[in-house]
């Protein structure tokens, strides 16, 4: 777990300086980061404020997606029409309940908007913004508690026909008088109107929206500062584009859960840049995603791969032809490696080729019953789930 663990703060620290963690720690706000690009859309950062609210520490956070904060009462509408807002690389503000890890829920309102990259206009990250909502509980004179102008006496029935029928929300007080009666209301209600109170739906102040928005705005401009001291610019606001070069989320998450090495080229784009790099891929050659992504196939190249080789493949791309070739190729570090490779062509869904697809065997692998399928089923297989993402993805596009 602690090298996958190593590997996802990296993608965060390659992309921004590395003074960003301490610039977004001094901020007061509970938020996170997460990478739709790493497979899982796992939390990349997360800070001390947002820790100390959910109760978790650093290394159970970073890693994880933001499922882990949801339980039974999470409202399931909710939670798609946030991942509607990441499949569409949308801001959204909705409210939330999710839970601490001791168990306990705790309502939020939930602000979250995409990072781009400045560039080509691709989601490099999500900012998340969770701003806890209040309510406002007060003494009155006598044995009841006065919540929103209604009496609640002692008598159980009695809560539940008053108290169950008033508004649930109002802007928070640090009254001491009021977190006294929150106690005594506690102490009042039986276990099962407690959760009924706790589950009730309730909305967000006009206070409480303008501060997550603040937050979100604090946050851009952090990571806009720290990522122009990197080169790599990212922004709050897309870049146009032409060609593939800005790849939806939905699709960048479901390329991820293909296990095997492969890469996305755009074929829109002049000199087909790679858009896409699985994991594999980058383990395989060594070279980090920042270093691979707009580069050509051609960076794999060294003094000894056959040219010959290199002119089919540029053959067959312009014909917009699959082939399949064995080509010595070169990892980052200089060494060699023969490469069984497999280039297809992948249509979208108005069946116009938007991408080439290469699949990457390691030759030494080729005939190894370690390695189980024959890699031509393999590869095959590679680009039956690549055709399939992207066929879905732009077909949910032209639908929204």
């Amino acid at each position: 777990m602690e090298p996958q663990l190593g590997l996802i703060e990296h993608s965060f620290d390659l992309r921004y300086s590395g003074w960003v963690r301490e610039a977004l720690n001094e901020l007061p706000d509970c938020f996170t980061i997460t990478d739709p690009c790493i497979h899982g859309h796992p939390i990349v950062f997360a800070s001390k404020g947002f820790l100390k609210m959910v109760g978790y520490s650093k290394d159970e956070v970073i890693g994880k997606n933001g499922r882990i904060f949801q339980g039974p009462h999470t409202d399931r509408r909710s939670v798609m029409e946030i991942r509607e807002a990441v499949r569409e690389e949308r801001a959204i503000q909705i409210k939330l309940l999710n839970y601490r890890k001791d168990g306990t829920p705790f309502w939020m309102l939930f602000q979250m908007c995409p990072v781009f990259n400045k560039v080509d206009g691709r989601v490099i990250n999500f900012v998340g913004v969770q701003v806890p909502v209040l309510r406002k509980q007060r003494w009155v004179s006598g044995v009841g508690v006065v919540r929103n102008g209604m009496n609640l006496s002692e008598d159980g029935a009695g809560i539940r026909a008053s108290f169950f029928r008033c508004c649930r929300r109002e802007v928070c007080s640090s009254s001491v008088l009021e977190l006294g009666c929150a106690s005594a209301l506690e102490s009042v209600l039986s276990d099962d109107d407690r959760e009924v109170e706790i589950n009730e739906p309730c909305g967000a102040s006009e206070v409480e929206k303008t501060k997550a928005s603040a937050a979100i705005s604090k946050i851009l401009s952090v990571l806009t500062h720290y990522s122009e001291l990197t080169g790599r610019l990212v922004c709050g606001k897309r870049c146009c584009l032409t060609g593939n070069g800005q790849l939806g989320s939905s699709l960048n998450i479901s390329l991820g859960r293909i296990k095997q090495s492969f890469v996305l080229t755009d074929a829109l784009l002049a000199d087909t840049p790679i858009v896409y790099a699985s994991e594999a891929f980058l383990k395989l050659t060594g070279y980090g995603r920042h270093e691979v992504l707009g580069q050509n196939c051609r960076l794999l190249s060294g003094a000894d791969t056959d040219a010959k080789t290199q002119f089919q493949i540029k053959e067959s791309i312009q014909n917009q032809q699959a082939c399949t070739v064995r080509i010595l190729n070169y990892r980052k570090d200089g060494t060699s490696f023969w490469n069984f490779l497999h280039i297809s062509p992948v249509r979208n869904a108005s069946g116009k080729v938007a991408f080439f697809v290469g699949i990457q065997i390691e030759d030494s692998c080729k005939n190894q019953e370690t390695c189980g399928l024959r890699p031509e089923m393999r590869q095959l297989s590679v680009v039956g789930a690549v055709k399939v993402a992207v066929r879905g993805s732009s077909m949910g596009s032209s639908s929204s």
